[in-house]
């Protein structure tokens, strides 16, 4: 996160965010998303904002775009490597 609104809320930046209950009460289960952009066009209440994001699975790609409302306060920062298309064929392989 870079920055911050007029109202003194941090700005959310591209890249890949957990988001769990500290992000908004709907996120009893945390998520990894990637986060596109902040929508900045809507007006939500104060320490509030709506990004426009894809839900991420175990291997880090996209499952589902969503909207979502976060509090920017909430949301941490996390690095996902890459899982290569080839090791995520030998690993199910060897867990059976």
């Amino acid at each position: 996160m870079t920055g911050r609104r007029e109202d003194g809320i941090p700005r959310v930046s591209p890249g890949v965010y957990l988001l769990n209950r500290d992000a908004s009460p709907q996120f009893h289960v945390p998520i990894l998303v990637r986060v596109i952009r902040e929508l900045t066009d809507r007006h939500p209440p104060y320490g509030w904002t709506w990004i426009d994001c894809y839900q991420l699975d175990r291997h880090g790609d996209a499952t589902e775009k969503r909207q979502l409302f976060v509090m920017p306060e909430g949301i941490r920062p996390v690095h996902v490597a890459p899982v290569p298309y080839p090791a995520r064929r030998a690993s199910a392989r060897t867990s059976r």
